[in-house]
């Protein structure tokens, strides 16, 4: 029986579980929460915990060359480490995080050692991968060319749960999900590339219409000029990657940024109210906080922003407990508190490829490829689902040979995305693909 090493057992763990043991693969979760971990494997007898962590260097090198292939699912900061290991004993590594400097490094080391190290391979980074270059080697292989592309995904509660003025909820890593509104953007718009400084990241959006949902905000992710050459479209005019949302969370971002509540520095908020915390941060008073700040940052008392603030407690009067911290863990702990989804709630993945493809005869489409997927904590969310079933697929496929590719790479060759794509269809994942619509399905 082969045997996979799972580090970690966060929120996306549960349905990679249930698919290794399903298909009788031998697991081991080593992770700090052995309880959790307990509960995902649920009594199966080819599943087995250990209370571990990152301090026990010494540990992770027995259990790593005690397993035929190791998935890390802890923080992105230790991969590298983990990789490492992986490599001292000859083992495959598969993660879902985006690739690191360090993990590149690794390449031809891993290349000798016949191994695979192979990272993106969730939802975003991931699914939009593998599901892009599907189309995009499928477009170049009619000796066609890519003139535009968008990739736009987001996590989001199903429609009928998002009530509060945000209209989001958390279903995966809250702190990484408020992490990510401090990025900065850069993306490529008809030849040009334009750089979102992180100060103006909510302020750069644009809506779009996602059939059976409504219209989204859609507001740029990270670095899109990189995709350009990842996806190898060197001719491509226009490459943006963006995330979606409902309107609401980009103006309540935008608003708590302007007040430099996601701030990191330090001090002691001992006594102070959460009213307190926002006039501080705002540079403001007390009194008539919810007026002046509107006034200030000239935008309605009855915006989704000030409703949102007003929401999450930050016009009250319940004192902080709190003595020395920074504004980003007041701020991001209180929208956790207030916003977590519920176990009688369903989460959503909505996930939009748009392409504009030319060909030598002149010829042009609009290639749409969608995903709109749900979930529930009560079973699994669509998120762990979304993240968990590609990275669980692509461990059963390196153990039976049907990915052999050596070396560090993310799942945009085909060797590696046909047969986890295929895979993942036989359980209700998969892109709907749109061909030969007129240019004028193409985002403006």
């Amino acid at each position: 029986m082969k045997k996979v090493l799972i580090l970690g057992a966060g929120l996306v763990v549960k349905p990679m579980v249930e698919y290794l043991l399903s298909n009788n693969i031998g697991i081991l979760i080593a992770s700090p929460m052995k309880e959790r971990a307990d509960t995902m494997i649920n009594g199966n007898p080819m599943g087995t915990s250990l209370d571990w962590s990152m301090d026990d260097p010494a540990m992770l090198e027995k259990l790593v060359a005690d397993h035929d292939i190791t998935v890390s699912l802890m923080p992105y900061k230790y991969h590298i480490d983990v990789a490492r290991a992986c490599l001292r004993n000859g083992k495959s590594l598969v993660t879902t995080s985006y690739i690191q400097p360090g993990m590149m490094d690794l390449d031809e080391p891993a290349r000798k050692a016949g191994i695979l190290f192979l990272n993106e391979i969730g939802l975003d980074p991931g699914i939009d991968h593998m599901t892009s270059m599907r189309v995009i080697d499928h477009i170049h292989n009619k000796g066609g060319r890519v003139e535009e592309f968008y990739s736009l995904c987001g996590a989001l509660p199903a429609p009928e749960c998002a009530e509060n003025p945000l209209k989001y909820k958390f279903s995966w890593s809250p702190k990484g999900v408020i992490l990510a509104s401090r990025n900065s953007a850069l993306y490529l718009k008809k030849g040009q590339r334009i750089f979102i400084d992180t100060s103006d990241l909510f302020k750069d959006i644009f809506t779009y219409n996602f059939p059976a949902i409504g219209e989204l905000d859609v507001y740029p992710n990270r670095d899109s000029v990189s995709y350009i050459d990842i996806y190898g479209i060197p001719e491509a005019q226009t490459v943006y990657r963006g995330t979606f949302r409902y309107k609401g969370w980009c103006e309540t971002l935008d608003l708590m940024k302007s007040c430099d509540m996601l701030a990191d520095t330090a001090k002691d908020y001992h006594g102070m109210t959460y009213a307190g915390f926002l006039a501080e941060r705002a540079g403001l008073g007390t009194r008539d906080l919810k007026t002046n700040l509107a006034n200030k940052f000239k935008i309605s008392v009855e915006s989704a922003a000030i409703q949102s603030l007003d929401f999450l407690g930050f016009f009250g009067d319940e004192r902080l407990n709190y003595r020395e911290t920074t504004p980003f863990e007041i701020t991001s702990d209180r929208m956790i508190k207030k916003m977590m989804i519920s176990d009688n709630e369903r989460d959503m993945v909505v996930l939009q490829h748009i392409f504009l493809a030319s060909y030598p005869d002149g010829k042009k489409e609009v290639i749409k490829s969608s995903m709109l997927d749900f979930g529930s904590p009560s079973t699994n969310t669509s998120i762990s689902r979304t993240v968990a079933l590609p990275a669980a697929v692509a461990v059963r496929m390196i153990l039976e040979n049907k990915i052999d590719t050596r070396g560090v790479h993310r799942p945009v060759i085909p060797q590696i995305y046909n047969p986890v794509l295929d895979e993942l269809k036989t359980l209700g994942v998969e892109m709907k693909e749109e061909f030969e619509l007129p240019e004028n399905e193409m985002i403006e």
